[in-house]
């Protein structure tokens, strides 16, 4: 469609010609068996980046989730994470099937809680409950509208998780988002959690890949469910290439997305019969509610498709936009006059 812009998701960023030419000249061999070149040159600089001893470079952020819960606990272990978190609502209840867990679920601010919320939740360790095993923070939080857990606020809940025996895992698909707004690097935010995973396929627009990290052990039982649960992926330097190109050219230009972001939300702010909190923009993730009682998020998400620009639904009344590589201030542009003749039309 001619002047068509995806705010859908991160997700549905391109791979463009530089990093096309890079997966194409790529060095390759048998991921599965430890020889392409690409995937362990990968792996390796993610663990220094992240301040880990070990990685593993596998197919999705899901499947790091996924693995590290599994490593971490036992059939019937507990839990522990936000209430809006990536495990509970966006992972197919993976976590009951493939690793067998519990999840217990903190009402935090937008994503985020702190260690007395954490502490009111655990419990002497009992026989006849479940064994709390891994507290999982989301760094950023996604549907707390892609919001910064403040480090200390981080730093603390890892404590008060390991004074009570819990190993403590960072969902980190869009951390670089979080570490280009604040300054703080990404091995500093994980310092304190056992594993913690990073995504290529959003901001950083490579086609797809994650890289989970931790400590040797860790990440050698990693290895073993990546084999099977069917993680392995052969000649995989092709995409780990990609992902090698993101990390030099589309860590600090997510800068960029965020200034979008800013944009779009004080756009969204001027428009009557809608409503945003533009505070709770911190990088880019855009929410914003429908005012009018005469409209619903459906209603103005498919007027806008037709208007050439996507949104995602993410409520009778809350509609999200999302800016990333693909989308440029063109492309806000472009959003916030479909917006404002989408409602003056109704």
């Amino acid at each position: 469609m001619a002047g068509f812009v995806d705010f859908f998701s991160d997700t549905k960023t391109r791979p463009g010609a530089a990093m096309r030419a890079v997966m194409a000249a790529a060095e390759v061999g048998d991921e599965r068996a430890g020889e392409d070149p690409s995937v362990n040159r990968l792996v390796e600089r993610c663990a220094a980046l992240l301040g880990k001893p070990a990685a593993l470079y596998l197919p999705s952020g899901t499947m790091c989730n996924e693995i590290a819960l599994a490593v971490h606990c036992r059939p019937g272990d507990e839990v522990i994470c936000d209430v809006t978190s990536h495990l509970i609502g966006f992972e197919g209840g993976g976590p009951a099937a493939l690793a067998g867990v519990m999840l217990t679920a903190i009402a935090g601010d937008r994503g985020r809680f702190d260690a007395a919320q954490l502490r009111a939740v655990l419990r002497p360790d009992r026989p006849y409950a479940p064994r709390q095993r891994l507290l999982e923070v989301e760094q950023t939080a996604n549907l707390g509208g892609g919001t910064i857990w403040p480090l200390a606020q981080l730093d603390e809940v890892a404590a008060a998780a390991r004074a009570h025996g819990l190993a403590t895992h960072m969902d980190g698909a869009r951390l670089f988002n979080a570490a280009v707004a604040s300054g703080v690097s990404v091995a500093r935010y994980a310092e304190h959690y056992d594993s913690v995973w990073i995504d290529f396929s959003k901001g950083l627009g490579a086609p797809g890949g994650a890289v989970l990290a931790g400590p040797a052990d860790f990440i050698h039982e990693a290895t073993r469910l990546k084999l099977r649960w069917g993680g392995a992926m052969r000649q995989s330097g092709i995409i780990a290439a990609a992902c090698d190109y993101a990390l030099d050219h589309h860590v600090e230009r997510l800068a960029e997305d965020h200034a979008n972001a800013q944009a779009l939300a004080r756009g969204i702010a001027a428009i009557d019969g809608l409503g945003i909190d533009l505070a709770a923009v911190q990088t880019n993730l855009v929410y914003f509610d429908v005012l009018r009682p005469d409209l619903d998020a459906p209603r103005l998400s498919a007027a806008l498709l037709h208007r050439g620009v996507r949104v995602s639904e993410m409520g009778p009344r809350t509609l999200r936009a999302v800016t990333h590589l693909d989308v440029d201030a063109a492309a806000v542009e472009l959003a916030l006059q479909a917006l404002r003749e989408t409602l003056a039309q109704h």
